[in-house]
């Protein structure tokens, strides 16, 4: 930020400007009103993440520094992945067992698991959507054997939404906009990599639907939804407050369910659609739900157009997948708290306008980030917009 400041460029944000002020807006309100300032200032803070979107909006120009963003990416993955190995087998060496497998799960570079499988997660739809849809060989020949080992490094990660559920999601995607055939050749893959599957990995992904022993994490996600769900219903506009989560969780238990609660992390609801809903309150999670869902209408809006470019085609679509995933993974972990993950996300946002601010320089005044008057903006944006959509549908 000091050295975009310093250097004199002129500032630019993508058209999120007004989903993200709200989001602010209410979460300052949230915090003030929850009783307890201090306990949310850590959720302020948090603001100071969402400026990578300008600081990478207002500096890369071209797809090729778009590339080199994600080559930079996939070589740490491959870094922390290798690492990762490393720690999984020193692990099975003291123990083969689910249960010490699981408590001491691979982090890689990561400080936490659930980080280390949503940083790699990214990397991996970034790195599958280059892939399938450049049309570079030695980019296919080199990026096809490190995405099979970024694959089978989350596998080992042992973190079921992400493997079971973030990844296919976002895959899925992938394979159905560049070769909807690709989606049947992937079954016997994916029956292959379960039979030659650890034990441990196995049992972890027979564990979403059948309970492993004593520990049910399916219940443990079960009540915290519920838990959730009382405290939007007793607090539906600002929420209990950021960061006051965790204070309150008992409280909120219904009591006709059984105790002791299911074994468990209760510090947050593991979920984003509530975490926000709860702590904020609900106009919370329609902000975050517009931004998402605005960043994603102009990145499938412009893939209308037909761009003739390669480049542009796997940079959009790995934004969507990556957006798909976030939303999947979401409903089981709360992964935009997280602001490793959350940085990533934003990153990749701010590269989807990137490259279409690079290849459609007629696209829409409010996608070129720039507004010389609010009231010129307006006007300016919804000409340019009928303009835009009318000649790229014909």
């Amino acid at each position: 930020m000091a050295a975009l400041f310093a250097s004199g460029r002129p500032l630019r944000f993508p058209p999120l400007r007004a989903p993200l002020a709200c989001f602010f807006l209410i979460t300052v309100a949230a915090v003030l009103a929850s009783g307890h300032p201090v306990a949310g200032l850590p959720q302020i803070r948090k603001f100071f993440v969402f400026s990578i979107v300008l600081v990478i909006y207002s500096t890369f120009e071209t797809l090729r520094q778009v590339r080199a963003l994600i080559a930079a990416w996939v070589s740490v993955a491959a870094l922390s992945g290798l690492i990762g190995v490393v720690q999984f087998s020193h692990r099975r060496q003291e123990s083969n067992t689910y249960e010490f497998l699981l408590d001491g799960r691979i982090t890689g570079l990561a400080s936490h698991w659930m980080t280390f499988g949503g940083e790699q997660m990214i990397v991996i739809l970034m790195l599958a959507s280059c892939v399938l849809f450049s049309r570079g060989r030695l980019l296919k020949l080199s990026g096809w054997p490190i995405l099979c080992g970024l694959l089978a490094v989350v596998v080992l990660g042992m973190t079921r939404c992400v493997f079971l559920l973030g990844v296919p999601a976002g895959l899925a995607y992938l394979l159905w906009r560049n070769r909807p055939s690709l989606l049947f050749a992937a079954v016997p893959v994916l029956l292959a990599a379960a039979l030659l599957a650890p034990p441990a990995i196995r049992e972890r992904a027979i564990s979403a639907v059948q309970p492993h022993g004593d520990f049910d994490s399916r219940a443990h996600r079960a009540l915290c939804r519920l838990v959730g769900w009382e405290m939007v219903k007793a607090h539906p506009w600002l929420g209990l407050g950021p960061e006051r989560i965790a204070p309150q969780f008992d409280r909120y238990i219904p009591p006709r369910l059984p105790r002791p609660v299911p074994r468990g992390w209760y510090g947050h609801l593991h979920n984003i659609y509530f975490q926000y809903a709860a702590e904020r309150g609900v106009f919370a999670l329609i902000a975050i739900l517009w931004l998402i869902a605005r960043q994603a209408l102009d990145f499938l809006r412009s893939l209308r157009r037909r761009p003739a470019d390669p480049g542009l085609q796997a940079i959009l679509h790995a934004a969507i997948a990556v957006t798909i995933a976030i939303l999947a993974e979401g409903f089981f972990e709360y992964n935009l708290g997280d602001s490793e993950v959350l940085t990533m996300f934003l990153s990749v946002v701010a590269c989807g306008y990137v490259a279409i601010r690079a290849s459609f320089p007629d696209s829409p005044p409010d996608l070129q980030g720039t507004a010389p008057s609010l009231a010129k903006a307006r006007v300016r944006s919804r000409l340019g917009r009928r303009r835009y959509y009318r000649t790229s549908t014909g």
